[in-house]
């Protein structure tokens, strides 16, 4: 007898195959939102709830965003308008808060651990995100994960009355996509998954991952250079750089910087 439940490894490959990043959305004719329908937010509720979690924790929060003032002001806040036009659009947190609140109520004393706290509860907010992302899609919605709160961490924390102990990591939007997005090429595998030690690449295979990966770097017709799109972002005086001091000025702000001063 064959389990419903189980999927063969062709079609496990064509689900994630089908994968897309998707920044445009189906919407009203006047541009706002389409809503999703409740039985399809629970569902993708439920599964964002039941991803792993170290320790018991689940140091990790959604902020669902549905006033149009306040999407607007996050969409603005992280350079990211499509915030605006989601059909769902989340900020998607590190929250070690509510543990520290079960403690209290219970009568107990919350240790200090800051480090720990980045490291789970940055890891539990992105398995929970990715669940409701996969999820979503298996109802033939499409999503985009927004790194750009990093753009507006103090008003995204200000906008969001977060307190201590809870961080934004990143935004999350999901729709019934209105464009045709490119398949994306990854790394190499080789380069990638590693086998009882770490592989450190030879120069001709991180030159063949950087020609496997130029078209994703393709702007206006023009050939990609993912050397050059990676130094954007990660060279000296490019945008991590830039949106560093930022980070270290939240995680102080909400109590979780383990470094000195």
């Amino acid at each position: 007898m064959t389990d419903d439940r189980h999927r063969r490894p062709e079609d496990v490959r064509a689900f994630y195959d089908a994968h897309r990043t998707v920044r445009q959305y189906e919407t009203h004719e006047d541009g706002t939102p389409l809503p999703m329908p409740s039985e399809h937010l629970d569902v993708i509720l439920h599964a964002a709830q039941r991803a792993p979690t170290d320790a018991t924790a689940q140091l990790y929060s959604l902020i669902r965003l549905t006033r149009p003032e306040l999407r607007a002001r996050v969409a603005d806040l992280t350079t990211n308008a499509h915030i605006a036009t989601a059909s769902e659009a989340f900020v998607v947190c590190a929250d070690v808060r509510r543990v520290q609140r079960v403690l209290e109520v219970a009568g107990q004393q919350g240790g200090t651990w800051p480090a720990i706290a980045v490291h789970f509860g940055i890891g539990d907010a992105v398995m929970a995100g990715t669940n409701l992302l996969t999820a979503a899609e298996m109802l033939g919605y499409q999503g985009c994960w927004i790194g750009g709160v990093l753009n507006g961490l103090e008003g995204i924390i200000d906008e969001l009355k977060l307190p201590q102990g809870v961080l934004p990591f990143a935004a999350l939007t999901i729709g019934r996509p209105a464009e045709h997005a490119p398949y994306r090429p990854r790394v190499p595998r080789p380069l990638v998954i590693h086998t009882d030690t770490y592989h450190d690449g030879t120069d001709e295979e991180i030159r063949h991952a950087t020609e496997v990966m130029n078209p994703i770097a393709a702007r206006g017709g023009q050939p990609g250079d993912w050397a050059r799109l990676l130094t954007m972002y990660f060279g000296q005086g490019g945008g991590m750089e830039k949106r560093e001091p930022g980070l270290v000025a939240a995680l102080k702000r909400q109590g979780l910087w383990a470094g000195g001063e």
